[in-house]
C-alpha cells in the first residue's frame, strides 16, 4: 500500500496532519506509516562522520520494515541536511516535528547541534535519540542518550593511560575542537586528574576551531610539553580536523610508543579514509568496535556490508560506535512504541525506561531512568588494517552518569 492510499484509508485531514503521532488504535485499521526524522549533516565539516549515521539509520529502518515494521506499521524516514550549521539543526528539527509530523528524531553529532535542538524539542514535545559520545552534564526528558557519557569513555581511557599497561602518563595534553563537548569533557578530566594528585602544571589545554588544519605548531608544542615527563594526548578534536592532526603527528615523527594519543571522536569510519601509518598504535575508547568477535556483531557487520554494496556506498565500508548507537536507538524506539501502543512522545518515553536490547557489542544494553544507557567500555589500539585491537574492557556494563562528580552540578539541573 502506498502512502497516498494509506492516508485516504485513515480519513483525510486527520491522517494527513497527525498519522505519525496518533495512538495505534486510531491508525490500526490502515496500518498507516509512521514517520521518523533523520537529522544528520550530509555536507560541511561534520559530514565525514555523520553521513554514515544517516545511512545506517536507513538500513536499520529497512530491516525493521522487512520484518513487519512497528506492530505492522512501516517506518517512513524523512531525511534532512542541517549542513554542519548549528542554528540550522534547530530549524530542521522544527520542520520535522511541525511540518513532517515525525514521531521521533534520530540525529545530531556535536553537542552544539544537540543544544541547538533542545529548545525546539521542549517547545514541541519532540523526542530525540542522540547517538554520539558527549560531555554529559545534561538530563532532558526529550532526549535518549545512546552514546557514551564521560564515565563510559573519557574517564576509563584516562585511567588506562595512567596505568602501567597504558604507558604510565604523568603529563596530559588536552587537545580539542572549540565547543561545548571538548571544553566540558576537559573540565571533567581536569577535576579527575586533580583527584589523582596531578597538578595544573602537568596539564595543557588547547582548542582549535571546527575545520582547523594547521597543526604544525600545536604538535611542536606537544613534543616540547612531553620533554618534561611521560606524556599522553587526550584528543577531543572533532570532524575532518582529525585528518591533518594525525598526519602532522607522523610528519613530526611522533609514534604511539613515544606519546600515546587517545582520541574520542575517531573511529573506524574516520580512519578508513586516512593514511594508516601515523595512526598505528594510537588509542581510542568506545562502547563498540567492528572487530569485536560475537555472532550479533558478525550479523550487524554483514548487514552493513551488504547494504553498502547494494547502495554503492563506497566511502563507508566499515561499522563504528556511533553507528551501533544509532542502530540500538532505533530498535529501542520500536520496542517502546510497541509496548506503549502509541507513538505519542510522553507514552513512548515512559515505555522506554527499562527497555533492553541485545546489541552488536555482545552485551544487552538497557535504558536507565535518566534516559542514558548501561553499556560496556572498550579501549582499542589502531592496527595496520585500520581496525582496533581491544587492549582493555570493562568487567561488565557501566551505567551512564548524567552528572560527573568531578565538576559542580549545574544550578538549574
Amino acid at each position: 500500500m502506498d502512502r497516498r492510499t494509506a492516508l485516504k484509508t485513515v480519513g483525510g485531514a486527520v491522517a494527513a496532519a497527525a498519522a505519525s503521532t496518533l495512538p495505534f488504535p486510531a491508525i490500526a485499521a490502515s496500518k498507516a506509516p509512521i514517520k521518523v526524522g533523520i537529522l544528520h549533516s550530509l555536507s560541511g565539516t561534520m559530514a565525514i562522520s555523520e553521513t554514515a549515521l544517516k545511512d545506517v539509520d536507513l538500513m536499520t529502518i529497512a530491516e525493521i520494515n522487512a520484518a513487519g515494521g512497528v506492530d505492522g506499521h512501516m517506518i517512513e524516514p524523512v531525511v534532512v541536511d542541517p549542513a554542519s550549521n548549528w542554528p540550522l539543526f534547530a530549524e530542521k528539527a522544527r520542520q520535522l516535528i511541525s511540518q513532517d509530523k515525525v514521531a521521533a528524531i534520530f540525529g545530531c553529532w556535536t553537542s552544539v547541534s544537540r543544544k541547538s535542538v533542545l529548545p525546539v524539542l521542549d517547545e514541541l514535545n519532540g523526542l530525540l535519540f542522540y547517538p554520539v559520545q558527549f560531555e554529559g552534564q545534561e538530563q532532558n526528558k526529550h532526549v535518549v542518550y545512546t552514546g557514551a557519557a564521560p564515565n563510559q569513555q573519557a574517564i576509563p581511557a584516562t585511567e588506562y593511560l595512567m596505568s602501567k599497561d597504558g604507558g604510565g602518563a604523568k603529563r596530559f595534553f588536552l587537545l580539542g575542537t572549540d565547543y561545548v563537548y571538548p571544553r566540558t569533557t576537559n573540565a571533567i578530566l581536569r577535576g579527575f586528574l586533580h583527584s589523582k594528585g596531578v597538578k595544573d602544571a602537568d596539564i595543557a589545554e588547547v582548542y582549535t576551531p571546527f575545520g582547523f588544519s594547521n597543526y604544525q605548531n600545536i604538535v611542536a608544542d606537544i613534543k616540547k610539553f612531553a620533554s618534561a615527563g611521560p606524556t599522553c594526548v587526550i584528543s577531543t578534536v572533532n570532524g575532518d580536523s582529525n585528518v591533518p592532526f594525525y598526519k602532522e603527528l607522523g610528519n613530526q615523527g611522533i609514534k604511539a610508543t613515544d606519546i600515546p594519543v587517545v582520541g574520542f571522536s575517531i573511529a573506524e569510519q574516520e580512519i578508513a579514509g586516512m593514511e594508516i601509518k601515523p595512526l598505528v598504535g594510537q588509542l581510542t575508547a568506545w562502547n563498540y568496535f567492528e572487530s569485536l568477535k560475537n555472532p550479533r556483531n558478525a550479523k550487524f557487520v554483514k548487514s552493513w556490508q551488504d547494504y553498502v554494496k547494494a547502495k554503492g556506498l563506497k566511502d563507508y565500508p566499515v561499522t563504528d560506535d556511533p553507528m551501533e548507537a544509532s542502530y540500538i536507538g532505533i530498535h529501542l524506539w520500536k520496542q517502546a512504541v510497541e509496548k506503549a501502543k502509541s507513538t505519542k512522545t510522553d507514552e513512548v518515553r515512559k515505555a522506554l525506561i527499562g527497555q533492553k536490547f541485545a546489541a552488536p557489542d555482545g552485551y544487552t544494553v538497557e535504558v536507565l531512568e535518566n534516559q542514558y544507557l548501561s553499556k560496556p567500555v572498550f579501549i582499542g589500539q589502531i592496527n595496520d588494517k585500520a581496525q582496533f585491537d581491544v587492549v582493555w574492557k570493562s568487567k561488565g556494563l557501566v551505567p551512564g552518569e548524567s552528572w560527573s562528580p568531578y565538576i559542580p552540578k549545574p544550578k538549574n539541573a
